[in-house]
């Protein structure tokens, strides 16, 4: 009777899939009609909404079939065949799919238009036993109707470059993965994995930290001097600073605070006069339209997103929101692509709502062209803007969540600025001589610069967000009237102690930029890339910055030293380029395989050899036990850090490790702020007592309590503005809001 049971509920868990699965593609009676697929239900219902009732949408729901993930599934010794299977969770979205082709009168694929896209048509066509009937590939880059009648009107065939392109690319992934990964696991810990892409992209952060590590810090002394012009009652004197450039000829050298003081001494006795004053007038260009790179480095500096959220939210927008009574809509372009190319009725349309709103000034006199800067871009592609240039994001704005506004807004905006006219504005440099009367030879030369903006541009709707180290002299404060001669007004001197910096981890988005310069991934990588590496522990995010673990850096050492070449930075751009000319159909898939596997496995076989068995050390900390009072440590599992024990297994005892804030508890005032992560990854902060304190903060404490009621002060972005307020009255400080730009 239990086993009836048992069967009678699993035969009906089987059904309720299979119900899922046909509601998900939409399948249902498509006789006579024309039957076509995409990959998602929300690209499917916009899609559905521009055709007429000869046709029938539907989705594979991504991918339908893969190497297996029980075996290798690549035959090695006969040309690298791979073996592909239906996914076990698409079983039956194939199989619905199958009857749907089978009673459609031609089949039309209108999956991406990528190499993963072309891969994914053709695999349909297999899996769907489709090759009786009539098949059609169509692509477009919007999904508006415009764009997808003129996409039927040219459908193709597969095209098998791409896909030989996109399959060479998977079986070197699987080759790698599959032959140093068991490695891992015997001679390391299991759950790891490596990847060719993967390796490389954790190399760099590696690389970083022990440069960052290794680091010795100089001591520098800068001087500025705050100056004035000289009253004379025609005008109000304007205090502006001026750095030390020059002593007595040559570059400061202020080692000391010794040295700085003396020479601090030296300036506050001197008199000083304007040496020169030149004055140019400059140009600044808005940046291109984006591309998937910059996307995630703007997505990442001005609202903090991950580049893995940064590409989620894009794919909602490119496959339709619904927008009320307009129904589902493609907001913006296909987002993984590496072109700056804008179709020419896109620029045009962008000019009326520039004229209309900012009027015809603001207008370069055509339409700019931006050059490719990324290797191997496919110029084919179009970067990434809006649909429609005229659907301005307030009025889009009541049908998307908070995140799918700031994002489309981003596009939004840099898409219109790339299409407006230059920025122009004035920088003047006045050179300052100083010493112990004025004429001749001083011995001290200083240098201000300020600049004024004549005409905004494009910079009244966008400006790009900078990384920390960068600067801009748009930033720069005008200066007072200045003429050669003038005398000047010591107002202080400001000696200064500077140390010398390391370079700074890496962000998401600056690990980003540098893959893309370097030519290692493509724009459809770079996000499942650093996702890897996160989730499998090799790297934290602190701070934002990517930081790797010892995990991470034993990993990349021993790549390094029995696999130099999967790992290496030019070896990998190489093989990028060489599957970039399979796409092409410039180069055979097969010979760029075996050139890669061949040297590849003897490595492999000869680090089987050499590897001894290693161990992650436990990381000592200064908790103890409170079982047994022995010393507590960090250690490792797939799920992070943990504090455990020292006597284990003695001793079993164990709790989470907790990244603490320096801020005591406003509600039980006993406890220490830490940093939590709800079920679903979510950050929070609660109290470290917890459960006997259950004080909690969504936004992350500032450590500043409010003059008003004595609250805590917390900080959260919004609109890619951070700002501060007082979590229990409506307090806020005066500077309302700074823009997020790291």
């Amino acid at each position: 009777m239990a086993t009836k049971k048992t069967k009678t509920a699993k035969t009906q868990g089987e059904s309720t899939q299979k119900k899922a699965a046909r509601r998900a593609v939409g399948v249902g009676s498509a006789d006579g009609k024309a039957l076509v697929i995409v990959e998602s239900p929300a690209k499917a219902r916009t899609i559905s909404r521009f055709l007429g009732p000869a046709f029938t949408v539907k989705a594979s729901m991504g991918h339908v079939r893969d190497l297996p993930k029980s075996k290798l599934g690549v035959d090695v010794a006969h040309d690298f065949q791979p073996t592909y299977t239906v996914l076990k969770e698409k079983q039956p979205v194939v199989k619905e799919l199958k009857e749907s082709v089978q009673k459609a009168r031609e089949l039309i694929l209108a999956t991406d238009p990528d190499r993963e896209g072309e891969a994914i048509a053709w695999h349909l066509i297999e899996a769907t036993q489709a090759h009786d009937k009539p098949v059609r590939r169509i692509v477009f880059h919007e999904i508006t109707e415009e764009a997808i009648r003129e996409a039927l009107a040219h459908s193709r065939g597969i095209d098998m470059r791409l896909v030989n392109a996109q399959q060479a690319r998977r079986v070197l992934d699987r080759l790698v993965g599959y032959e140093i990964s068991p490695l891992l696991w015997r001679k390391v810990k299991g759950g790891l994995s490596a990847g060719r892409v993967q390796s490389v992209a954790l190399r760099l952060v590696v690389d970083r930290e022990r440069e960052i590590q290794a680091f010795v810090p100089q001591e520098y002394w800068t001087i500025d001097v705050d100056l004035a012009p000289v009253e004379n009652g025609a005008r109000e004197p304007v205090p502006f600073a001026a750095a030390l450039v020059r002593v007595r000829g040559e570059k400061p050298n202020l080692p000391d605070e010794a040295v700085a003081r003396a020479v601090a001494r030296e300036l506050e006795a001197s008199r000083y006069w304007v040496a020169s004053v030149k004055e140019r007038q400059k140009q600044r260009r808005p940046a291109p339209p984006f591309t998937t790179s910059t996307l995630q480095q703007e997505a990442g500096r001005k609202l903090r997103f991950p580049v893995s959220l940064t590409m989620q939210i894009a794919q909602q927008l490119y496959e339709g929101v619904e927008l009320g009574p307009e129904g589902s809509i493609g907001l913006i372009t296909y987002m993984r692509t590496d072109s700056t190319h804008v179709a020419a009725s896109a620029q045009e349309r962008a000019r009326q709502v520039i004229a209309a709103r900012w009027g015809a000034d603001f207008l370069p006199e055509r339409p700019p062209v931006y050059a490719k800067k990324a290797k191997g871009a496919q110029e084919a592609h179009e970067a990434i803007r809006p649909t429609d240039p005229a659907r301005d994001p307030e009025s889009v704005r009541p049908y998307l969540t908070p995140r799918q506004y700031q994002l489309y807004r981003l596009i939004w905006e840099r898409f219109i600025a790339s299409q407006m006219a230059p920025a122009i504005y004035d920088t003047v440099t006045v050179e300052i001589a100083a010493g112990p009367e004025m004429g001749g030879d001083a011995p001290y030369l200083l240098r201000a610069t300020g600049s004024v903006v004549r005409f905004p541009g494009f910079l009244v709707v966008y400006r790009e967000g900078r990384d920390e180290e960068e600067t801009d002299e748009l930033d720069q404060r005008p200066l007072p009237p200045l003429q050669q001669g003038e005398p000047l007004r010591l107002l202080a001197v400001r000696p200064e102690q500077h140390f010398t910096q390391p370079p700074p981890r890496y962000t998401e988005a600056t690990l980003v930029k540098t893959l893309e310069e370097l030519g290692i991934g493509r724009p459809s990588t770079y996000a499942p890339t650093i996702e890897t590496l996160k989730q499998r522990r090799y790297v934290v995010v602190e701070d934002r910055k990517l930081v790797p673990t010892e995990l991470g850096m034993l990993v990349t050492d021993l790549l390094v030293e029995h696999f130099p070449d999967v790992v290496d930075v030019g070896f990998t751009s190489r093989l990028e380029e060489e599957l970039d000319e399979i796409a092409a159909g410039e180069r055979e898939g097969v010979p760029v395989v075996r050139e890669f596997y061949e040297p590849f496995h003897r490595q492999v076989e000869e680090a089987e050899r050499n590897i001894e068995r290693v161990r992650l050390a436990d990381q000592p900390t200064d908790e103890v036990c409170e079982v047994c009072g022995r010393p507590m440590v960090i250690k490792e599992s797939r799920y992070g850090r943990f504090l455990s024990c020292s006597g284990f297994p003695e001793c079993k005892n164990k709790r989470p490790l907790l990244e603490k804030l320096g801020i005591s508890c406003p509600q039980c005032g006993d406890g220490e702020l830490v940093v939590r992560r709800s079920k679903k990854g979510r950050t929070f902060y609660g109290c470290s007592r917890y459960p006997a304190c259950d004080f909690v903060s969504w936004e992350r404490p500032t450590g500043a309590r409010c003059p008003q009621c004595g609250g805590l002060l917390v900080t959260s972005v919004r609109r890619g503005q951070e700002t501060v307020r007082c979590a229990s009255c409506s307090y806020r400080p005066a500077e309302e809001a700074t823009p997020v730009e790291v």
